[in-house]
């Protein structure tokens, strides 16, 4: 397939106004970093995004958010959770306090799930001391503190992200979101097969988009940089396979050999419409999709800081 020809205009017009649902900085205890949360909220306000997902594995970042949102006020920095060790696993409490100064993303364990400790070690070079988190008890039945952890998210109107853990564990959480009437869940850098010891098929990544569920595309998988990646037609395929009402993108982007997160999303950007995406279907991914589960209008940016904490 002959690749399409792109202009820049035509690719800062898409990235104008769209929302990176996934993007990391500095200071950082597992990896360099390439920029803090003040310099990346400047980049998107500078790109003309809507909004930014702060993530950090180690440690909440509502508060980050919350300062980074006074240097870049025409974007909307969005602060939030993820149940790893640092944060006492599926721990209802953190969640809570969290979800109480406006964070608006739960990702479920990362690198400290069962279900990626060992590729973290052998992929990542990460030593991470523990046994690893699963959502599930030895029955394979969601543990109550995640029931909890669940029930907060939906209060809050939060997003749930399925994080590193397995496939049983997100068909678990998925099935606890329908009883509950949780809607917003995205199935984190789903294609990202690097960092899981048990990864999800496509079969299953369509199912679960089928039952409602968002499907996480990042830059980060098709990168040169990165170790593993997947070729761009490949990343496509998948997506026109899910269809573009049901993805969202992301950078994964922060790391300090890769370009910082609003270049990142230039670059996916760039990639996505060069190898067989629609600008429409772009379009729909990255600024309406994203700013539904965020709660945002799309295409206005410009939230002031909270004043409510």
């Amino acid at each position: 397939m002959a690749l399409r020809l792109t202009s820049f205009s035509e690719i800062s017009d898409l990235v104008r106004g769209s929302v990176d649902m996934h993007m990391h900085f500095g200071p950082d205890p597992l990896f360099p970093r390439r920029i803090d949360a003040a310099g990346a909220a400047r980049d998107a306000q500078e790109a003309g995004m809507l909004a930014i997902v702060l993530k950090s594995h180690s440690y909440p970042t509502a508060p980050v958010a919350y300062e980074a949102q006074k240097v870049a006020p025409d974007v909307n920095i969005i602060g939030s959770i993820c149940l790893d060790q640092e944060m006492g696993g599926v721990n209802p409490y953190a969640v809570q306090a969290s979800a109480d100064i406006d964070a608006k993303v739960c990702w479920l364990p990362t690198f400290t799930s069962k279900n990626s400790l060992r590729k973290a070690a052998t992929s990542l070079g990460l030593e991470i001391k523990s046994d690893g988190i699963s959502v599930l008890d030895e029955a394979g039945k969601l543990l109550p503190e995640m029931r909890e952890c669940l029930r907060i998210i939906k209060d809050y109107d939060m997003i749930v992200a399925s994080g590193h853990v397995s496939p049983a564990e997100i068909y678990a959480v998925m099935d606890e979101c329908e009883e509950i009437g949780l809607e917003k869940i995205v199935i984190t850098h789903a294609l990202e097969f690097n960092v899981y010891d048990e990864p999800l098929n496509l079969d299953q990544i369509t199912d679960l988009a089928k039952r409602g569920a968002y499907i996480e595309h990042v830059a980060l998988t098709c990168l040169p940089a990165q170790k593993f990646t997947m070729p761009p037609p490949e990343m496509v395929d998948a997506i026109k396979r899910i269809g573009a009402s049901r993805c969202v993108l992301g950078t994964d982007c922060g790391v300090s050999w890769n370009p910082p997160p609003a270049e990142a999303m230039r670059m996916f950007v760039s990639i996505l419409l060069r190898h067989g995406l629609a600008a429409e279907e772009i379009h729909q991914m990255a600024k309406i999709n994203s700013a539904q589960l965020l709660g945002l209008k799309p295409g206005k940016p410009g939230a002031a800081p909270s004043t409510n904490y």
